[in-house]
């Protein structure tokens, strides 16, 4: 068992000097990267790798749309050399970020697609894990379940779908 240890909240004022916190919001909770006085960015979970967007095509995501503001940000950055968790450090990171931006887009499109009818979200989440060649279980129901009402708010919320109730059920449809 690990020993206790005094935890304050992570902000400026508490780093090391030479270190300026990124704010990274979309992938998950409170997520941030770093600047070192080196110019060396570490980005944290913000982008996937090639090769894990190919392997799985959808990963989860917290907010849609904050998600996608934060890889336009890091698209646009400058630094000596970028180093994200999920893919081989670089000296340029835009390439990655709109491959991870082009992705979430894809994704979007497709939910689009599957709603040309009426359909619930447990229809929907069956549709998406056929698509992306998942197996469910408990923990992916849970985390792509997530994942996919985190696309349908973002959807709604662009007027790209909308919701209704039929027959006690809810229902999503492209608008």
């Amino acid at each position: 068992m690990a020993q206790g240890c005094e935890v304050l909240p992570l902000t400026e004022a508490c780093l090391p000097e030479g270190l300026e916190m990124i704010r990274l919001p979309g992938h998950s909770f409170d997520m941030v990267g770093f600047r070192t006085d080196e110019d060396i960015v570490f980005l944290a979970d913000c982008l996937s790798g090639e090769e894990t967007l190919d392997k799985y095509g959808i990963v989860f995501l917290l907010d849609v749309g904050a998600y996608l503001a934060t890889l336009k940000s890091v698209r646009e950055m400058k630094a000596r050399l970028f180093i994200p968790s999920h893919a081989a450090p670089t000296e340029d990171i835009a390439p990655l970020a709109e491959k991870n931006i082009q992705s979430v887009l894809q994704i979007a499109d497709t939910v689009v697609g599957f709603l040309k009818e009426p359909m619930s979200f447990e229809a929907l989440l069956k549709r998406v894990f056929e698509r992306y060649g998942l197996r469910m279980t408990f923990e992916q129901h849970a985390l792509i379940g997530s994942t996919v009402r985190s696309y349908l708010a973002w959807l709604k919320a662009e007027g790209r779908i909308c919701a209704m109730i039929e027959d006690s059920t809810l229902l999503w449809r492209r608008a």
